[in-house]
């Protein structure tokens, strides 16, 4: 190639220029529906079918306990409600036998109204035997604890063989965390928190940056932490925010206003390790130049230091890579 003539490269001059003024820091991943289920009646675990990190479906069976004295109640209930329904029967019969001759006067008013109390009092004994079966099978019912919705088991309280209390001092069971619905909690100085509050976007990045998601609304809470003077700010997050969990550490991304910045291509930055940089032209040369690089905006990355306005970079690195190659085989010969 003659000297001087610029290599036959896809390539752009970077330019300073007006682009969103970004602040990052980072964020906890926090599942909006978590639960810690309690143990509504007295009993020995028997069954733990999962453990903790372990995903479960809506309806699992979480703890399994003994149910011997509620079955035991159960058929007692059942046993009371047969007992009370025949005198509800009989008493019922007697009422009607003596209110189709009491007008004709053939029974007092008082074994009239005695029937009529017998009656009702058997009716009461029935109402009460037919609540308390239904209290005892609820109880039954307490001796398998499913999940409430689809999630993440994130603690484990029993262990089988433990004995536990139900209420008024239920122990607690197994936490669980919905991985459908996320949210992330950042805390933000309060000298930039009424520019978020402004602004209302943010964006969460995590997997090194490589992995990005707009989040759908953001809330700053009126009000500050007095010890540390930063304020709390929830990134709601879209259903279904594949690879992201709770507790996880990510990065949250604000956009406070205009600066001015050097922005390159994500397509033209090569990557090696930890090492980023881009192929630089100039004249007939190019060499790789290495980059120290800032936030990602859009389909383009923020250069801090390694390059200057009105440099040209070629947009695709892999071209570039194999034309220097060429060169060097070109001199060797």
């Amino acid at each position: 190639m003659p000297s001087g003539t610029a290599p036959p490269l896809a390539s752009l001059v970077v330019n300073v220029s007006e682009a969103p003024s970004r602040q990052v820091w980072d964020g906890t991943v926090e599942a909006v529906h978590a639960a810690v289920l309690m143990a509504q009646t007295d009993a020995r675990v028997l069954e733990l079918p999962y453990d903790v990190n372990d995903v479960v479906p809506k309806g699992a069976v979480l703890v399994r306990f003994s149910n011997v004295e509620q079955k035991s109640a159960t058929r007692a209930a059942q046993a009371q409600i047969a007992s009370a329904r025949a005198d509800f029967v009989n008493a019922g019969a007697n009422f009607k036998r003596l209110a189709a001759i009491y007008p004709q006067g053939y029974v007092s008013k008082a074994a009239y109204d005695q029937a009529l109390a017998q009656r009702n009092a058997a009716k009461g004994v029935l109402d009460a035997a037919q609540a308390q079966w239904r209290e005892t099978g609820q109880a039954e019912k307490y001796t398998v604890v499913r999940a409430p919705y689809a999630g993440v088991i994130t603690r484990r309280y029993v262990q089988v063989g433990e004995a536990v209390a139900g209420p008024p001092f239920p122990q607690q069971l197994i936490a669980i965390a919905s991985l459908r619905d996320l949210r992330v909690d950042v805390k933000v100085p309060q000298s930039v928190a009424e520019a978020i509050r402004r602004s209302g976007t943010a964006e969460v990045q995590f997997d090194g940056g490589r992995e990005r998601l707009a989040a759908s609304s953001v809330t700053v809470f009126p009000y500050a932490d007095p010890a540390t003077h930063t304020f709390s700010v929830r990134l709601e997050l879209s259903g279904g925010a594949a690879g992201l969990y709770p507790g996880m550490t990510v990065r949250a991304v604000f956009a406070i206003g205009e600066a001015k910045q050097l922005l390159v291509p994500l397509g033209a930055l090569v990557e090696r390790g930890e090492l980023q940089g881009v192929y630089v032209i100039e004249g007939d040369r190019v060499s790789l130049r290495q980059l120290r690089t800032g936030d990602v905006v859009g389909d383009r990355i923020q250069v801090l230091a390694g390059l200057d306005n009105g440099e040209r970079i070629a947009t695709d690195p892999a071209a570039a890579a194999r034309w220097l190659i060429a060169q060097r085989h070109r001199a060797v010969r």
